[in-house]
């Protein structure tokens, strides 16, 4: 079975046709259970999101924040494996037929065989990989796997990222670009925002790849003011604090659910 490079595309494709961004949401495997996370993703996916990311824990999540962290804790203590995080990714996307991702850092996957990784999360109907670890230098032997499994190859770009350094990362990727704005401080947001436009700004400039961007947005108002610069907006914490925050599974389920409805409002809005 190939994965579902395709499915993506067009998903990103129909988003823009509708004059608006992709919602793309995120949520580690495991958490806060297997089932309870592939349940928890449908309600995502439900309730308004276009695409999901479904993370792969790992024990030193140094690009995460410590709200996945805590996630990531909850989820290794329950003994995820890498088996259930392709589960998961086939469950997703069996139940909504969305396109489903994995983001993972490169050692997990290393460590399990390039190939083995690719062909197994495409036999999953994943649609990709997101990579943000991964030097493009050193990404040829999975980009190679991807392709040959119909998976695309999504790497992460950066405020920092020089254009140059932007030009050659997204001429090797597929799928979309994952924008990356570097969060300062609380209180920084308008900077940070700009910060993220111009980022989107230099992408573009580069490649015709859709940009998405993950700016720690966490409601409607921030979602619409990603969304009128960006292709895809990208939320993970504010999911995961919801589930984090509810007093039992069932509340949990409704939180995400509709924090995605909120969100998919917003990115209909466009600031």
């Amino acid at each position: 079975m190939a994965g579902n490079i395709e499915l993506l595309s067009s998903v990103l494709a129909a988003a823009r046709a509708e004059n608006r961004a992709a919602l793309v949401g995120y949520l580690p495997a495991g958490f806060p259970t297997v089932d309870g996370g592939v349940r928890a993703i449908t309600a995502m996916l439900d309730g308004g999101c276009d695409i999901v990311e479904v993370g792969l824990p790992h024990s030193d999540p140094v690009l995460d924040g410590p709200v996945i962290q805590t996630a990531d804790d909850i989820a290794l203590r329950g003994g995820i494996k890498i088996t259930d995080v392709i589960r998961t990714v086939k469950e997703a996307h069996e139940i909504t037929g969305a396109p489903v991702l994995c983001m993972t850092y490169w050692n997990p996957v290393d460590a399990y065989g390039p190939e083995r990784f690719a062909a197994d999360l495409a036999e999953a109907g994943g649609a990709g990989c997101i990579l943000p670890d991964l030097p493009v230098e050193e990404s040829e032997a999975w980009r190679k796997a991807a392709e040959q499994h119909g998976l695309a190859t999504v790497f992460v770009v950066a405020p920092s990222s020089r254009d140059e350094r932007l030009a050659k990362i997204t001429a090797a990727g597929s799928g979309f670009v994952y924008a990356a704005s570097l969060m300062g401080v609380t209180g920084t947001r308008e900077s940070v925002g700009n910060e993220a436009q111009d980022l989107v700004r230099r992408t573009r400039a580069v490649t015709e790849l859709p940009v998405c961007v993950g700016l720690g947005v966490s409601n409607a108002v921030q979602a619409a003011e990603v969304a009128a610069f960006a292709d895809g907006v990208i939320v993970g914490s504010a999911f995961v604090k919801r589930l984090l925050d509810a007093p039992d599974p069932e509340s949990g389920l409704a939180a995400v659910r509709a924090l995605a409805g909120e969100l998919a409002e917003g990115v209909r809005k466009r600031a």
